[in-house]
């Protein structure tokens, strides 16, 4: 009876289990097999509203759609020009905090200093060694910023495709959001890769492009080319700190055409077209939506109503950027933090690697 009364108990407590245990899991869905998200920028100082509208704004959305991502403040590759070193270090400051009040969190990516994290060199050294010298010749990045430069430009301006092609496969990722200007140079990366696993095994994957919605933001002063702050046209670019004041002033100086409807014609009213795109980038309306709200107005009152759209939306970026600014030791504090934990990813890559190539 007491047998009885045990095997009941038993048969008892498993039926409760049961009860209790949840159903298999259904396989975790892939994420569009993103696995692994890498973007960097140089830190040039403040960015300006083509930075922010054509890349950081994007990286925000990543960050909060995406389990694994990480943003690097890409110092090495600033000097392949020459660089003031105190300006260089002020920069990356700078970068830094306009990328925390952009909207880049710590907590849901990983936002690091390059140079801070060595096993970025030594990856870039041994894709160097794989890659032909004609390849990076042919580059059209390199045949343009060459042309800018005496004596055909520096090895480091060469080369730098091969270091971001570096910084990209150092964490083994899967995607990296990309511009127009850089496909070109993701092809090389992907090259890369198939090279260095065709000579020792499987071992990067083939870095996906992520392309931005949001085309080249364009000059406000010559159309033809993208918005830069190299540019000596002050009024060509729109910096995201730049006071109200500036902003409506570097609007209503935009170059845009004789012609007072507002219309939407890239290739024959480019410079109309580039200021509705900045409207329907910054408003989130679809670009129709934005001319057919703006019928009735010419265009020198629809470049003040694009600027105040522009000031309404860089306000509180342009706000929390003053405070951050104030407080460089945060400001260190995150980046220490952020190489740290891109480190831990990358060392055991970069050991592997050197495993592969025959490093003891």
């Amino acid at each position: 009876m007491a047998l009885y009364s045990m095997r009941k108990a038993h048969r008892c407590w498993r039926f409760i289990r049961a009860l209790h245990k949840a159903p298999d899991a259904a396989p975790a869905p892939q994420k569009d097999a993103v696995k692994r998200i890498f973007s960097g920028i140089q830190p040039t100082g403040i960015p300006h509203l083509g930075n922010y509208l054509g890349a950081i704004e994007s990286w925000v959305r990543l960050q909060d759609k995406h389990d694994s991502v990480l943003y690097s403040i890409a110092d090495l590759h600033s000097v392949t020009v020459p660089q003031d070193p105190a300006v260089l270090r002020q920069s990356t400051l700078d970068m830094t905090a306009a990328l925390l009040a952009c909207g880049i969190n710590p907590e849901k990516s990983i936002l690091f200093q390059q140079s801070q994290v060595s096993e970025h060199t030594q990856l870039g050294w041994i894709l160097t060694c794989m890659v032909r010298l004609p390849r990076l010749q042919h580059l059209h990045q390199w045949k343009a910023k060459a042309a800018k430069q005496k004596h055909d430009g520096t090895v480091g301006l060469l080369t730098y495709p091969v270091l971001q092609a570096a910084d990209i496969l150092l964490y083994k990722s899967t995607h990296v959001p990309v511009g127009e200007d850089q496909a070109q140079h993701l092809e090389l990366v992907q090259d890369l890769a198939r090279g260095f696993n065709k000579k020792y095994g499987a071992f990067f994957p083939l870095p996906t492009p992520i392309l931005t919605s949001m085309k080249k933001v364009k000059s406000l002063r010559d159309p033809s080319a993208k918005m830069s702050k190299s540019d000596p046209d002050k009024l060509a670019t729109v910096r995201i700190t730049d006071s109200p004041e500036e902003i409506v002033q570097k609007f209503r100086k935009a170059v845009t055409d004789c012609t007072s409807e507002v219309t939407y014609d890239p290739a024959g009213r480019a410079g109309v077209a580039n200021v509705v795109a900045i409207h329907a980038a910054v408003t989130g309306l679809p670009v129709h939506e934005v001319v057919r709200r703006a019928a009735g107005l010419d265009t020198a009152r629809y470049k003040l109503l694009v600027a105040d759209a522009v000031i309404e939306k860089l306000a509180p970026i342009r706000s929390e950027i003053e405070k951050l600014t104030l407080d460089k030791d945060h400001l260190e504090k995150v980046l220490r933090a952020g190489s740290a934990k891109a480190r831990d990813i990358a060392y055991p890559v970069c050991q592997e690697v050197k495993k592969l190539v025959g490093f003891l």
